[in-house]
């Protein structure tokens, strides 16, 4: 049985959460989502969208559920995984005075998750000042270093550079502008490894240019060595990569989110196929062309 990946949207209070987690269950795409919140009675789902409306759940025609968040963290997860069928993927939206990384170590631990990325969400607007706060600033600072995608709202009123430098100041993580939290779900759950002899592809965008996919393939075993350092040392503003990569002693599955990597062994391959994807602007596919270029260079 595959694994589930786990999400987990978290930020500061008012930074725009709910905004990105209803948005993500209105353009599910077909996916079954389960989004588990701390008051779903705040995510504005559309009328026409909702099935049932129990007690502590919404259930939507097009498949996805939003469930309150009560009691442990670790029993309401099981619950999701118990259901039948099983979710496509697994939201949590943290608290708004939560730490993102202790609940994204939660899908480290369960077996039967993967991890799909942690989300900061941070309001452009106010970053700053909170940053500066003496009570709040090292809490929010402490957010945004558990990022592996940085989201900034409230982008429509006005140029971001400012605040864009002060998030890079605290991690390198690629930074996404989502006016009104509006994200194409794809750069979060869309990421399926490049096709069986597919050529390399430099630069695929997609809606708007939000975010830019490289692909590429090698049809014989690559030296462990350099498999490592491809692994080890990925371009800048890469958000996610997975696929296979085959080397002399076998066949591994490769699953990167921002700065964690997961190896697992896979089925026998001849070959390796991988797929990058990444915010345009930050994430540069020539820059991954290249770093696989020397990989499989004869």
């Amino acid at each position: 049985m595959s694994r589930v990946p786990l999400l987990v949207v978290g930020g500061f209070l008012g930074a725009g959460k709910t905004s990105l987690v209803t948005h993500l269950l209105q353009q599910s795409g077909g996916r079954r989502l389960l989004v588990l919140v701390n008051d779903f009675g705040a995510v504005n789902i559309d009328a026409g969208l909702i099935a049932e409306a129990g007690g502590d759940s919404i259930a939507l025609t097009n498949g996805c559920v939003c469930c309150a968040m009560t009691g442990d963290l670790y029993y309401a997860v099981g619950d999701a995984l118990d259901r039948n069928p099983r979710p496509d993927a697994i939201v949590i939206e943290a608290s708004g005075i939560s730490d993102p990384a202790r609940i994204a170590a939660l899908a480290l631990a369960e077996p039967d998750l993967s991890l799909a990325g942690t989300v900061t969400v941070v309001n452009a607007e106010e970053i700053g000042a909170l940053l500066d706060d003496p009570q709040i600033g090292a809490q929010i600072a402490q957010q945004i270093a558990a990022a592996d995608l940085l989201v900034l709202t409230r982008t429509e009123h006005g140029p971001t550079e400012a605040a864009g430098e002060r998030l890079a100041a605290i991690t390198p993580a690629p930074q996404l502008a989502a006016p009104f939290g509006r994200i194409d779900p794809d750069l979060l759950f869309g990421l399926d490894p490049a096709a069986p002899n597919a050529p390399a592809t430099p630069a695929h965008h997609h809606h708007a240019d939000h975010f830019a996919k490289w692909t590429g393939d090698s049809p014989a075993p690559l030296p462990a060595d350099r498999i490592r350092a491809l692994l080890e040392n990925p371009p800048a503003g890469l958000y996610r990569l997975k696929g296979w990569i085959t080397d002399e002693t076998g066949t591994r599955e490769v699953h990167r989110v921002g700065r964690h990597l997961q190896l697992s062994p896979a089925a026998a391959r001849s070959g390796s196929q991988l797929v990058a994807i990444g915010p345009s602007g930050r994430f540069r596919p020539e820059d991954m062309a290249a770093l696989w270029r020397e990989a499989t260079a004869g």
